[in-house]
Order: C-alpha cells, then structure tokens, then sequence
C-alpha cells in the first residue's frame, strides 16, 4: 500500500489530541453533567438546561481520538444521571433496606450503564458525522428516543422537559411533541458556542425555529376545543399511607378506612379518584368494601375511580399456569362508570423480573419458583367510560413514555394518571415526575388528574399547567373541576414520526458531507 506523503507525516509525526488535558476535561463533563438536574423541577432554572450540552457540545469540538470522546461522553451522561436520579437512593435504601453502601454502588452503576447513551452519543458526533450544532442536537435527541425503548427504557431527564412551562419553546409539544422541544434546546446550546468561536451561521437555522415555536405561542392555536358540556367536579384523595406500612397485611384494614373516610365527604361529587394501589389487595380480596363503596357511589350519583392490583382468574390453566395472571390496574365503578385499564409499562425489578423465563435453567436459584410478576396490560385497552366521556389512564411510571401516552388519550375527552410516588420520599422524583404529566397535557391537548398517596396530587389544564394542586405528605382532598376537550393535536396524529424523519435526515446528510470532506479536515 503506498502512503501519500501527508499520511507519512500523520504516522511519523502523530498529532497529540487537542483541547484540555484529559483529567480536567472528564471533571467538567461530570459536572456539566451534574447540574442538569437545577434545570428540571423543583429547581426550575431552565437555561443550565442550555448551559449544560452547550459545555458538552465545546468539550467535544476540539480533534480527537473515538476514545477521548467517548470517554468524555460517558462522563456526562454519568455525571447526569448519578445525580439526576439519585432519588432512586430513597427507594433502593429506605424502603428497599439495601446498604447505604451498596445503594450507592448501585446508584453509581446505574449512571455508568445510562451514562453509555452520552458515551455513544460523543463517538459518533466525534468519528461518523460533521462536527456541527445541526447533527449534534440530531444525536441527542436520537438518544433521548432510545431511552423509551431500549431495554424496556428509562424515559427520564429530558431536556424538553426545562422548558415545560416556557410557553416561547413548549409550543412545539403539541406539534412534535417533548424531543422537538429537546431538538430545537440543544440546537439553540450547541449554535451558541459556534457563535462564541465566530461561526454565527448555524444561529440563522436556530433563530428560524426559535421564530416558528415564539409565533406558535403567540398565535395560540386551539389544537383541540371544549367538547360544549359542563365540567365535571373531581375529588381526588391523597392517603398519604407511610410506604413501610401500605403493604402489610395487617394495615391493610387501617389503609381502607383511611380512604373510605376521606371519600365520605365527597359522595355526590361527579368523580372521586383514589390512587395507585390504594386497595392494597385483588380485587377477589374486597370484595364486600368495593361493592359498599360501589353503592355509597350510586346512591349519590358518583363515579369512583380507584387503582387496584387485578387478579384475572378467568385466564388461568393449572395445567400450564403457576398462578393467574395479574395486573397493576385502574377501574371505574359506581354510577355512569364502567372500564378496567391495565398497566402496560411495567417497572423492571419493581413490578416485573425482566429475562424471568431465563430463571426455569437455573435450578438452584434459591427461590426462583416463587417470582412472581405483575403481567403486561395490552396496548390496544379500550378507555374507561366516565359520565358519558372516554377517559384516558396512565398508572404512575408509564406516563413518561410519550408515545404509550399519546396512544392512549386518542379518542378521550380527558386523562387521568394515578401514582405512588412515596417511594421517593422528600427527593426530586416525584416533583420531576408532575412535570412530565404537564408536558402530556400539553402534547395531547387534554386535562389531567392525577392523583397520588403522597403527593404531587393536581389537576393540569390542557396547555399543561397546574391548576390545583395539593400538598405533600399531607392526608388531604383536592378538589376541582376537569374539562372534557375533543380534537387531536399534530402530535396525537403523527407521533415521534416527524421529529425522528428529521433527525435521520441531518444525520444522513452530515454523515455524507462528512465523507465527502478532504482528509484532515472537518465540517464545522
């Protein structure tokens, strides 16, 4: 093979990898990485949700080895998610009664597994693309899509998500949904930088999208429109049952009366919506207080709406079956009520074993015989049927899948999501939570209750924002009005299709202008 003499140079003379010493350059990806979460709720500031990539973006623009990008890659995305979704601490420690040690050996595994999304992210930024703001915010949200699929998913920490309540970039979410809101984020991050190295050119594409999302927001279009009946008057109770004590059997009575003594009052309400789990049994197990309940709600004309673990003994075979199958589930009951949605994305190691069917080779693990596993809901559920409206279910973690969101408010008047968010404790993952269930409000056009044990109980308006809201860890009534809407944002018809059509295009584009450009040079 004969050499030119430029690449003769390149192997006798190798050129040293530019930019920061590469100790440094890992400490602030990690900590770019890190402060992430002050963009998010509770803390709200959403330009780190611009600072953060934008330091990502410079750390990687500099010639470098795949190595040394994917290294710097994965030390944000760590960095992100070790601290991002450390209230995952609370659950795996307090309530899961793991070793604080090993909880945070946990939690530092877990970010080192999520952190390869940035790691791959950075490689092929840095050795398959042009090294430019268009095809870096095309990668990132192409990671983002991946979290809601690969390996079941771990939908969380979105950029999109900072800008919720942002109505000059939100606007797009009923469009194109939260990784439109991420694209246009990170294209605005990444042109920034280029503008700071006096390469302005990218922040002309920036400002046109910045001008397409402000005229959105400020023409207002009414995607979807009041249905003409009257609201409906909603009480949604909060229990606020301590997580160490809600599924001991002998609690179990003391957290049904807890419930049924809240809803005393609000009989006669157009719907009462009890929580997660809140009977914390099958329902083959209460029978005689769910069809108390069921006539104190058709006596005062009430639908109850209640979450419930759902033993569906009709489809079970002892001859193949170990147990019937059952499901984490919600069910509308009482007057002008009818409907039973089951969950469909279900929680790894919380709610199922994933690989379980793997455990039948493995004779002597202790115990293995006696996993069991909540089973998956269909995703072709028909809504529940609430005085005379579709109503839409999403049950705790599944409303941060955007597209199982979407899906399931298609042909619904309203939405409802019920949760159990005790297990987080005081940490920030039931407040970053809350702020996905405002941006599905905002990408379907459609009112949301969500009730939970501990908090954040609220209604959200269908431009995504809180109406009414109850307190933490406080046993208490929220009481509303929800209003039933009709028509279909361009989200709800096209889904991710859209975003990810353009993405892939930047992507293929970039791809070939990058093989396209002399050696040793780069597309910026």
């Amino acid at each position: 093979m004969r050499l030119s003499t430029v690449d003769l140079q390149k192997r006798l003379n190798p050129e040293k990898p530019k930019g920061l010493p590469m100790g440094l350059a890992i400490l602030i990806a990690w900590l770019a990485g890190a402060i992430f979460i002050f963009a998010l709720a509770p803390y709200g500031i959403w330009p780190v949700a611009l600072v953060s990539p934008a330091i990502l973006y410079a750390l990687l623009m500099p010639e470098m080895t795949g190595r040394r990008a994917f290294i710097i890659g994965q030390a944000y995305g760590t960095g992100l998610w070790c601290v991002g979704a450390f209230w995952l601490y609370t659950s795996i420690h307090v309530y899961g009664a793991t070793p604080a040690w090993l909880a945070l050996i946990m939690i530092a595994l877990m970010g080192l597994g999520m952190g390869l999304f940035h790691g791959l992210l950075a490689l092929v930024f840095n050795r398959m693309v042009g090294k430019q703001p268009l095809a870096f915010a095309a990668l990132w949200v192409l990671q983002e899509w991946m979290k809601t699929w690969l390996f079941t998913g771990f939908p969380w920490l979105f950029v999109g998500y900072a800008f919720t309540e942002q109505d000059w970039l939100s606007s797009l979410a009923p469009v194109a949904g939260v990784f439109a809101v991420s694209f246009v984020a990170i294209l605005l991050a990444a042109s920034t930088v280029e503008l700071l190295r006096r390469r302005g050119g990218y922040m002309v594409v920036t400002a046109a999208l910045l001008v397409v999302s402000v005229s959105l927001w400020l023409i207002n279009p009414q995607w979807t429109k009041p249905k003409g009946t009257p609201d409906l008057s909603v009480s949604l109770i909060q229990g606020n049952i301590p997580q160490d004590l809600k599924w001991l059997t002998e609690y179990q009575v003391e957290t049904l009366k807890i419930y049924a003594t809240l809803t005393r009052t609000e009989w006669g309400r157009d719907i009462v919506l009890w929580p997660e789990s809140s009977i914390p049994m099958f329902q083959t197990e209460a029978v005689g207080f769910i069809n108390e309940m069921v006539k104190m709600a058709k006596e005062t004309d009430t639908t109850w709406v209640t979450g419930i673990p759902y033993k569906d003994e009709a489809a079970f075979d002892a001859s193949t079956d170990k147990y019937p199958p059952f499901y984490n589930s919600v069910v509308a009951l009482g007057a002008q009520a009818e409907g039973l949605y089951k969950k469909q994305r279900l929680v790894p190691f919380g709610e199922y074993i994933p690989f379980e069917g793997l455990l039948d080779i493995l004779p002597n693990l202790a115990g293995s015989q006696d996993i069991m596993s909540y089973s998956r809901g269909s995703d072709q559920q028909s809504p529940l049927r609430v005085r005379g409206h579709n109503l839409g279910a999403a049950i705790c973690y599944e409303v941060a899948y955007p597209d199982t969101t979407r899906k399931n408010a298609i042909g619904t008047d309203f939405l409802l999501t019920i949760s159990n968010d005790a297990w987080f404790g005081t940490s920030a993952g039931p407040l970053q939570h809350l702020q996905m269930v405002q941006m599905r409000a905002l990408e379907n056009g459609r009112w949301f209750m969500r009730a939970t044990n501990t908090g954040v109980t609220a209604i959200i308006d269908h431009k995504g924002r809180i109406v009414e809201r109850a307190p933490q860890f406080e046993r208490t009534v929220l009481r509303g009005d929800v209003q039933a809407r009709v028509g279909n944002t361009p989200f709800m018809r096209f889904g991710n299709y859209p975003i990810l059509l353009i993405i892939a295009l930047l992507l293929l584009l970039s791809y070939l202008g990058k093989r396209e450009t002399p050696r040793g040079r780069s597309v910026s």
